[in-house]
């Protein structure tokens, strides 16, 4: 990383197996469009950090007009409220690099909020080791760079933190707890080079057992199968796909193993999921591993923010569509 501010485009010739994690639902295949690069911040010196925490300082736009569906149907916003404020976990999947979504994701939980619900916020942005950097964040012990800093957020994340700055200022001001979900990019990168059997010892600190990671959904490994290939296609690499899907499912596993936890912890606790839409089509990677891990009844719903065509039309892919503006 230098000392220096860069930008770097990351471009779909993948550079690294943790970086094409971080994009791999946007790369071409039949649930989305293919993403010719993605702009990501490898290091910020910290006067450069400062200035880009005041410009943002006021936060994005609000989003006035929104359109939301149910499959095909379209319902009024406030009755989706009403059913979503029911539910254990909401998965809202986004798009890392999308202002959009954020927007998005900063008004449903404001208004989940006004409606009275005890809130809590799961993180696919944070890694799980910086549990207590969330913590004292919202603690108001430390500041919002001390956070960034703590949290390693430039560099095991990097998207602009200006599209996630709003969601964690909510959450402060409202006493929200944040949830650290991620695995130890560490840990992702060993297993994408050398598989889960590489793994031993201290390295099952923050991620689930062997026996407690599933491999045998084959619709998933499919799919994931298609996108490695697109991603890959006339690109020399050395990645092995089975250590690249295994490595994908113990992103799952972990994120699903600590929604599990805090849910049996605080049932009453509505959990918001804020995560790469990868991770909930069709519920394959985190919610059905939530639900295996806790029960059949527990009530879940999945929410893909400012869908594709695409998507949409692909039956089960999500519960409900939320679109920011329906003229998009």
């Amino acid at each position: 990383m230098g000392n220096a501010q860069k930008m770097i485009v990351v471009t779909t010739s993948l550079t690294t197996p943790f970086r094409s994690w971080q994009i791999f639902y946007r790369l071409a295949s039949p649930l989305g469009r293919c993403v010719g690069r993605l702009a990501v911040w490898r290091s910020w010196h910290p006067l450069a950090l400062s200035l880009a925490i005041a410009l943002f300082l006021a936060g994005t736009c609000s989003v006035k007009a929104q359109q939301v569906w149910r499959g095909n149907e379209s319902v009024p916003v406030q009755r989706a409220y009403a059913d979503w404020e029911q539910k254990h976990i909401l998965y809202l999947g986004e798009t890392h690099d999308r202002v959009a979504d954020h927007q998005a994701q900063v008004q449903i939980l404001q208004e989940l909020q006004r409606r009275g619900r005890p809130l809590a916020i799961a993180l696919e942005m944070i890694q799980r080791p910086f549990q207590a950097a969330l913590d004292a964040y919202i603690a108001g012990e430390i500041t919002e760079m001390e956070l960034l800093e703590q949290t390693q957020y430039a560099q095991r994340w990097g998207f602009p933190w200006s599209l996630y700055a709003p969601i964690f200022r909510f959450a402060k001001e409202q006493q929200i707890p944040l949830i650290a979900l991620n695995t130890p990019s560490e840990i992702t990168r060993q297993v994408a080079r050398q598989g889960l059997r590489s793994l031993e010892g201290d390295d099952f600190r923050y991620i689930p057992p062997l026996t407690d990671i599933d491999l045998s959904n084959t619709a998933y490994r499919d799919r994931l199968k298609e996108i490695f290939t697109a991603a890959h296609q006339g690109v020399s690499h050395s990645l092995n796909f089975d250590f690249f899907y295994q490595a994908q499912v113990l992103w799952d596993e972990t994120m699903a193993k600590v929604i599990a936890k805090h849910h049996q912890q605080d049932p009453n606790r509505l959990i918001v999921v804020l995560t790469g839409r990868g991770h909930v089509y069709f519920g394959d990677g985190i919610p059905q591993r939530v639900q295996r891990r806790l029960s059949p009844h527990l009530r879940q719903a999945i929410i893909l923010l400012n869908p594709t065509a695409t998507e949409k039309a692909k039956p089960g892919i999500a519960d409900w569509f939320w679109q920011n503006d329906p003229s998009l």
